[in-house]
């Protein structure tokens, strides 16, 4: 078994009870006595930036957007999926003011703004990299699929730029070009998520037309974020086992502590999103900070399914996925198991 000195670990601009654990200083409580360094690949940057795609990197645990992690799974990345995380982050279609856009039905013949495919994402056969193209197109069939509609229902324009967001931005500030779209009137309606979107469509006039988290049925919601995977190398599984429970035994710590720390939370993802406190205030909403935890329930995995195959449908998977071989339910099973175990003592030494 070989010995490793550094867990990697991804920190996307949402909330997520891995980003909450770190920011606590659990993790590298956890992990220091052995020398064990917890190191995030946004904070590095450069190349290495780079596995949060391709996941080459055996230590890496990686809990992000699944038009990354199902890609990657396609193109032959050996890795698990070890859970999956429910956080409705304020999905909404824009419009100008004055729309009679309040619905999903009001949505036909319509023109939506769709994200171009990036062009060095098509060059190095990355598509899921555009993730604003995906997130887009998904966005839209939920809510037209809500009121039996399709995309062949809308007019999808394309809008913004094909080359990648410049380094240093704000996370999401190169992504949502539809909204100066919209505003000068060339789209009638546009996707976007998150709450430094919701910042950029207040600072652009743009108003809420359909709010996605509150469509009642979860499979219309289903996106990029939602379901959201957690990831592992297998050779990290098959060699330090230990250590990924652990790692998630922390995740589900935070996500128990979340519960009853609202205003805690929200205070982290002001830093975590590089949000306002209204923007947070606005993507994130009804008690999400109360299911934080992840899970591979029967749902969530039949949730994630329903994106691969939109993924695959439409070109962003090389070849189809079989999800549910792909989960690995033994290191959650653990780390729930690991937990138990410590309150037990934590009981016995208390009396």
């Amino acid at each position: 078994m070989s010995k490793t000195d550094t867990i990697w670990f991804t920190r996307c601009p949402v909330p997520t009870a891995t980003g909450l654990a770190y920011k606590l200083g659990w993790l590298d409580q956890e992990f220091a006595t052995e020398g064990i360094a917890l190191k995030t690949l946004q904070e590095v940057g450069g190349e290495l930036a780079r596995q949060h795609y391709d996941h080459e990197l055996t230590t890496l645990i990686r809990e992000g957007g699944n038009l990354f992690a199902l890609p990657a799974r396609a193109q032959g990345a050996n890795t698990r999926l070890i859970g999956l995380t429910w956080i409705d982050e304020w999905q909404s279609i824009l419009v100008r003011p004055g729309s009679q856009i309040s619905s999903p039905a009001d949505l036909a013949g319509k023109r939506l703004a769709l994200p171009r495919f990036r062009d060095i994402d098509l060059a190095e056969n990355k598509r899921g990299r555009s993730i604003a193209r995906g997130m887009s197109l998904a966005g839209y069939h939920g809510a037209l699929a809500s009121a039996g509609l399709t995309l062949e229902d809308v007019t999808l324009v394309e809008v913004g730029s094909t080359t990648p967001q410049t380094q240093g931005d704000a996370p999401g500030a190169g992504l949502w070009h539809g909204i100066e779209a919209l505003i000068l009137g060339e789209v009638d309606a546009v996707y976007v998520k998150g709450a430094a979107a919701a910042d950029a469509a207040r600072a652009a006039g743009a108003v809420v037309g359909i709010n996605l988290d509150q469509l009642p049925q979860r499979r219309h919601r289903v996106n990029n974020g939602t379901p959201r995977p957690i990831t592992v190398h297998q050779d990290f599984l098959d060699q330090h086992f230990d250590l990924v429970v652990r790692f998630l035994a922390q995740t589900l710590r935070a996500a128990d502590w979340a519960r009853s720390h609202e205003a805690e939370v929200r205070a982290i993802l002001q830093a975590e999103t590089r949000a306002g406190s209204e923007g947070v205030a606005a993507a994130y909403r009804d008690g999400f900070h109360l299911s934080l935890a992840p899970d591979l329930s029967d749902e969530r995995l039949s949730l994630f399914e329903l994106q691969k195959n939109f993924q695959l449908r439409h070109g962003f998977l090389d070849r189809d996925v079989d999800v549910r071989a792909w989960a690995d339910h033994a290191p959650l099973k653990a780390a729930h198991a690991l937990l138990q175990q410590q309150a037990k003592e934590e009981l016995t030494h208390a009396s």
